[in-house]
């Protein structure tokens, strides 16, 4: 029986949206295909839309699997879908390929996923249309009156009303109307899910809160859910760069699994997040849900186990934070015991850190100093903790189909690099040595950046790797670290690990 070939047309081109899913594949033995990189998104340069469908067309005859971001098919990458002005029309015509490639192999089972447009919380002037960075905090503010009155009605006209005089008149309109072609780019691939040319749809919000347009989006797409009796292929949910993983697991492991979560607190599943809008507990279930898993009764039942390390009470930016995060209402030490009896039981074990966003919490990485981390069946703590989850989830979910102990060794790691090392540790560091550059666009800078980065991080890994990795037949290969983007946002840690012998296969 030959390997399942998986088509991807990621978010964008960094480490964890575009090699990750294709690391995770490749370690049970799949072939997940990209397309050429001059088809894929630029950082905010869209990507070239002809030249995906012209690649897709070409690969979907033989392909058992199509993963697909619906911004970059459709508008050229998920952050040039906040920025372009192409027409509705346009963007439609370019979903229409899906329905294509399905009558031509009508077996290829396709899972989208589609990104609600986030309402930034940052000034940012890349990421969003460049007004943004003069008018983002008063567009963040009509955001969210504008939904507060769609909900609680004429108590909120004067907030509303105020809200919308702050803002130019052009600029609103502009900023609104994107927001609902996006929405309506979504409610037209719905249609695509009722019709059966689509096997799974995720529709997931980026950066969101309790308020705010993107909640009121997501409630319009429910309402036509609602409509059309979709509930049991689709997902709505807090997440957007992990969710090529997360439909990967589901295609490649379709049956539902039950799942064993263990937090790092006894009420962890409370905790509240900075870029979502519901607790810890009821975040994981969706992230469960959207890979095809489901919670287990019971540890021996589960197919793994999930380590989610929770802050004590709310996520913060900086660490340590004795206020919110690093507090009595959880045990690390406790946690990471339980981590050290599951690994000696012989249960799969997949770390997700979402203590704090964007990198891993330094204490919890002492803790676990002691565990072998090499036998851990995944590890995630980068950027949200939905981005977090979702990765964890999927290394538990594709657990059993490992064929290629050198490629899960090497997904693994990577992660470790980008979300310990260089997130948790490395990126400060830099940071410190650049004097606080803006978080937006290095400039000059950067030459500068990758240099510090080429010194400090490749004895970490290397580090680490002894200490854990080594003797286990594998061999490391390290290249030079870069930045994805001219920013220290995303990091890029080249590694390879291969083989060493015939004896080391699965």
């Amino acid at each position: 029986m030959r390997a399942p070939r998986v088509l991807l047309v990621p978010p964008d081109t960094r480490p964890p949206t575009l090699d990750l899913p294709v690391q995770l594949g490749r370690m049970t033995g799949a072939e997940v295909r990209v397309p050429p990189a001059a088809a894929l998104p630029d950082f905010f340069t869209p990507g070239d839309t002809g030249a995906l469908a012209a690649w897709l067309r070409a690969g979907a005859a033989d392909a058992d699997v199509l993963v697909v971001c619906l911004e970059t098919l459709c508008l050229g990458g998920m952050i040039p879908a906040r920025r372009v002005s192409d027409p509705l029309a346009g963007a439609l015509s370019r979903l229409a390929i899906l329905a294509e490639l399905k009558a031509v192999n009508p077996a290829l089972r396709i899972y989208a996923f589609g990104v609600i447009v986030r309402v930034a919380h940052d000034n940012d002037p890349h990421e969003e249309k460049a007004y943004y960075g003069d008018w983002g905090r008063e567009l963040r503010a009509y955001s969210t009156a504008f939904d507060r009155h769609a909900r609680h009605g004429e108590a909120e006209r004067a907030a509303l009303d105020a809200a919308r005089a702050a803002v130019p008149a052009d600029i609103l309109a502009d900023w609104v109307g994107t927001r609902e072609r996006n929405r309506a780019l979504h409610l037209a691939a719905l249609d695509l899910l009722s019709g059966g040319v689509l096997s799974h749809l995720c529709l997931t919000l980026d950066d969101t809160t309790p308020y705010g347009l993107a909640a009121f989006d997501r409630r319009l797409l429910e309402a036509r859910a609602d409509e059309l009796g979709v509930w049991d292929r689709l997902d709505v949910y807090p997440g957007a760069d992990e969710v090529p993983c997360a439909l990967l697991a589901r295609a490649l492991r379709p049956e539902e699994v039950p799942v064993w979560v263990r937090f790092s607190g006894l009420g962890g599943a409370g905790a509240e997040l900075l870029y979502e809008d519901r607790p810890a507990g009821e975040l994981v279930r969706a992230h469960l849900r959207a890979a095809g898993c489901r919670l287990a009764d019971s540890v021996q039942e589960a197919a793994f186990v999930l380590a989610v390390n929770t802050p004590g009470t709310r996520q913060a930016h900086r660490q340590p934070d004795f206020a919110v995060v690093d507090t009595p209402h959880r045990h690390l030490p406790a946690f990471v015991d339980a981590l050290r009896a599951d690994l000696r039981a012989g249960r799969a074990v997949s770390v997700a850190d979402i203590a704090y966003p964007n990198g891993a919490e330094a204490r919890l990485w002492t803790l676990m100093g002691g565990l072998p981390l090499a036998d851990l069946a995944g590890f995630s703590a980068w950027n949200t903790a939905g981005n977090t989850l979702g990765s964890a989830v999927a290394f538990g979910k594709l657990a059993p189909l490992v064929t290629d102990r050198a490629a899960q060794a090497e997904a693994l790691l990577a992660r470790i690099a980008d979300d310990v090392l260089y997130q948790g540790e490395v990126r400060s560091l830099v940071r410190e040595r650049l004097g606080s550059p803006s978080p937006f666009d290095l400039g000059e800078q950067r030459a500068e950046a990758e240099s510090a980065l080429r010194e400090l991080l490749p004895p970490r890994v290397q580090a680490v790797w002894d200490a854990h990795f080594a003797g286990r037949g594998l061999t490391l290969e390290l290249g030079k670290p870069h930045l994805a983007w001219p920013r220290l946002f995303t990091g890029v840690v080249p590694l390879t690990v291969t083989a060493a012998g015939p004896s080391s296969g699965a």
